[in-house]
């Protein structure tokens, strides 16, 4: 008996062994062939843990053991989220819009913002007041704030260049409108862009974007890109920095992009007492609000990032089906 359980052991370690080289090849390739294998060892493995423990101690013990393992999983949960005040304590990194702070399969602990005047104190985010008649008007009117710059041929205004060679000439800067952009696109004709171009004036936005030129590393070769480098809002600018809070919010049915997103907070917009988040990626080339996701009401936050763990989401990005690697992860904004 002793030699069984042994060899079992032995067995057991070896797969965990496999499953963790399974997951760091996945993280390093980004092929979806390693995250494939490592979801049905991750299967095999629980398979053989249960089998194993029905045919050593029973069908019945077998169950007392998983039960008792899901209670301590929801007990050391439950904790988590009275200890962090959240509902959501802990989360994966599911893309690359936080680079280089936060890499995708990072796992991140939350802590609930509480106070939304003192964390926002606390986190010195800037904060800009404004009337609500102004806030109102902007939500009836939501597509013409959603707007990007974007470097175009000076020849054609069809002709974006998302990013151009850093010794290329005859570009000009203009505002588009995102969601026309993404029409265009999704119809097959891009040759149109033209028709979304925007002038330059956005003297009837409540958020007014700036913007600056920068470098972008693709794969390790250099490059040029546009990305909004501020905002104003009620003759009040902010500049992007990189000290400000990261934060977890869930998206509404509203927006374009769902689920939770992980961003860092640009500023806060108070409207009569209520908090309301402008968010960016630091790997993004413009705001959220720009891509078409609302201004983030301070209660759909679910938390600010206190740690990470390089790695450890790899585990849950493969059990949710989450094996694709998403746009953007060969592509590092240099500031």
């Amino acid at each position: 008996m002793k030699s069984g359980k042994k060899q079992s052991s032995k067995v057991v370690w070896a797969l965990y062994i496999a499953l963790a080289l399974l997951i760091v090849a996945y993280a390093l390739s980004g092929s979806s062939v390693f995250g494939f294998a490592a979801l049905l060892l991750i299967a095999g493995i629980f398979y053989y843990e249960i089998s194993h423990s029905v045919r050593n101690e029973g069908a019945v013990r077998s169950v007392i053991d998983v039960a008792t393992a899901i209670g301590a999983a929801i007990v050391v949960w439950i904790l988590l989220m009275v200890i962090l005040q959240t509902s959501a304590p802990v989360d994966a990194v599911s893309s690359c819009s936080m680079l280089p702070v936060l890499q995708r399969g990072d796992l991140v602990a939350l802590h609930g913002i509480g106070n939304v005047t003192k964390f926002l104190i606390s986190q010195h985010v800037p904060v800009i007041n404004v009337d609500r008649t102004s806030f109102q008007r902007m939500q009836a009117n939501m597509s013409s704030e959603f707007l990007a710059f974007y470097a175009y041929q000076t020849t054609n205004k069809s002709r974006i260049a998302y990013i151009f060679d850093s010794n290329s000439s005859g570009y000009g800067i203009g505002l588009y409108s995102t969601p026309c952009l993404s029409r265009l696109s999704y119809l097959g004709q891009r040759g149109k862009f033209y028709t979304c171009y925007v002038q330059p004036s956005q003297d009837g936005n409540l958020v007014k974007y700036n913007y600056s030129v920068g470098n972008v590393s693709i794969s390790g070769s250099n490059s040029r890109i546009v990305y909004t480098s501020g905002i104003t809002v009620g003759g009040t600018t902010v500049a992007e920095n990189y000290s400000g809070p990261i934060v977890v919010y869930q998206t509404t049915k509203s927006d374009y992009f769902s689920g939770s997103i992980i961003h860092r907070v640009v500023a806060a917009m108070n409207v009569s007492g209520t908090y309301y988040f402008l968010t960016k990626g630091d790997n993004n080339q413009a705001l959220d609000i720009q891509f078409e996701n609302y201004p983030v009401n301070s209660t759909a936050v679910l938390g600010y990032v206190i740690a990470d763990i390089p790695l450890a989401g790899y585990v849950k990005l493969i059990l949710s089906g989450q094996l694709a690697v998403p746009a953007g992860c060969n592509q590092t904004i240099l500031r």
